[in-house]
């Protein structure tokens, strides 16, 4: 969208036609909110009401496993005990690694004083349900702990388009404001919003774009969305441009043609309504069996409406009638346990609850982690790939502009070509362990050969690889014997 396609009436239309398409979607995300994740206010529009879509869950496998796959991947890629970005020179002229560290400690510790964790937590929640999450990443205002501060846009607010890159880099956003929060995103255009009415505390509701153009730029308009327009067309409240765009919109997989992504509750979908029926059907079958199910004989004497079945209780009839007798139920319990056992581990299967720990014997060798450490990376390798390329990629370049910006990250930090962002989450320190089980494997088998089988690898570059691969710091290490002079090496040896 150019310039002159900026408009406030371009806009609203662009967003109209997209948001007609992911009507498609909607249906299913409805489901998927209703059985896995309840009571998510804002999370899309005309969703089930809180109170009945929560009265008709009866299992709660799924939201449990959904819980534990959003904890999993905080866990995992943006863990807030440790560092999980760094820096590394690609070129011999770009920065010192003493500059880097730092760099990548303060950049770790605008992160830390900010609302990442709490947000980035949510929008984990919405793409282990929806498959599809917006993070908007926003600069605090100077004086704050933190440069940086965070949002997690609920799916219903959010329309998506993919830019020419294939990724989901045009965000449309419908929302409502109030008075407070209008003052402090857009000061200049408050008095038309409330027109100076201090007393007005009614939200207003407003669209924001954000949509790249041909210089890999992102520009902004806000307009007045409903009916707050006028004669001349909507209310334009702020205009702007960024380098990267606020809104993060990452997915977790994504079949081709589509522009949202599939879920892992999408998966397993059936199985969890399945799930909730079985359990529905048990529960009123464990009633019956509790309370009864009782016939008498219509005997002229006997008034089953008049019978109460409470503890206690004295029931006359007539001398000789059968009086009551208990009907026998015709359900089987022991099916009905098998068959929900079978799928609640389904479940948990499809949303990896049972899969991203290394639970086991508390004493494991180092072969069975390599294999479990594999057999969790093949799992996770496919959407890691996608949410490092469009959330983890475009969170580093954002918050480096800001830092950037503020004076606090020198310009060269920008040029990827001279620098490489280096991501140290758990499971990328995994995958590096992974890269490692050949070396270990061929180890033991030249082991087991006799010594003369070594003499063929350099040992202490090898281990340095090791090591590095292990994620070591390299603080740790000693300086590689070519960096040592002749004279210090004889000294050593003396």
């Amino acid at each position: 969208m150019t310039d002159a396609s900026l408009t406030p009436e371009a806009v609203i239309a662009r967003y109209e036609r997209a948001r007609q398409r992911r009507r498609a979607w909607e249906g299913v995300w409805r489901d998927c909110y209703d059985y896995a994740l309840p009571r998510r206010d804002g999370a899309l529009a005309g969703q089930s009401a809180g109170a009945a879509a929560e009265s008709r869950l009866f299992d709660g496998t799924a939201p449990d496993a959904v819980e534990q796959l959003a904890a999993s991947l905080v866990a995992e890629l943006t863990p807030p005990w440790s560092r999980w970005l760094d820096f590394q020179a690609r070129t011999a002229d770009g920065p010192p690694p003493e500059e880097l560290q730092d760099l990548a400690a303060g950049l770790q510790g605008h992160f830390d004083r900010s609302n990442f964790q709490t947000e980035i937590h949510q929008c984990f929640l919405d793409l282990a349900v929806a498959g599809t999450a917006c993070l908007l990443f926003e600069e605090a205002a100077v004086g704050e702990d933190s440069a940086f501060r965070f949002t997690a846009v609920p799916l219903g607010e959010v329309v998506v388009e993919e830019g020419p890159s294939g990724r989901p880099d045009a965000t449309f956003r419908r929302s409502r404001v109030t008075p407070a929060q209008a003052a402090a995103r857009f000061p200049q255009a408050e008095s038309a919003l409330y027109g100076g009415d201090a007393a007005d505390d009614a939200s207003r509701e407003i669209l924001e774009a954000v949509v790249p153009d041909s210089m890999n730029r992102y520009r902004y308009l806000a307009v007045l969305a409903g009916d707050g327009g006028d004669a001349e067309g909507p209310l334009v409240l702020a205009r702007g441009m960024f380098a990267h765009s606020p809104f993060i919109n990452f997915r977790w997989l994504k079949a081709p043609g589509e522009t949202y992504g599939r879920s892992p509750v999408m998966k397993v979908l059936a199985d969890i309504k399945t799930a909730n029926k079985v359990v529905e059907l048990m529960l009123k079958n464990a009633s019956i069996a509790v309370t009864g199910i009782w016939q008498a004989d219509d005997d002229g004497v006997l008034n089953p409406a008049a019978i109460r079945l409470t503890p206690g209780s004295i029931i006359p009839k007539a001398v000789g009638s059968q009086g009551l007798q208990p009907l026998k139920p015709a359900n089987d319990f022991a099916l009905s346990e098998a068959l929900l056992q079978d799928l609640r581990q389904r479940i948990r299967h499809g949303l990896l609850a049972d899969q991203l720990t290394l639970a086991g014997a508390p004493q494991m060798t180092a072969t069975e982690v390599l294999e479990r450490t594999s057999a969790m990376t093949r799992l996770l390798g496919a959407a890691y790939g996608r949410i490092q390329a469009e959330l983890m990629q475009p969170l580093a370049r954002r918050a480096l502009a800001i830092l950037h910006r503020r004076g606090e990250a020198p310009e060269m930090i920008l040029d990827t070509a001279m620098v490489a962002t280096e991501f140290q989450s758990p499971l990328t320190r995994r995958q590096r362990m992974e890269r490692a089980a050949p070396l270990l494997q061929w180890f033991s088998l030249a082991s087991a050969a006799g010594p003369e089988a070594l003499q063929g690898l350099d040992m202490p570059a090898a281990a340095r690889w090791l090591a590095e691969s292990f994620s070591v710091p390299r603080g740790l290490l000693r300086t590689p014997p070519a960096a040592i002079s002749p004279q210090a090496d004889k000294e050593a040896q003396q």
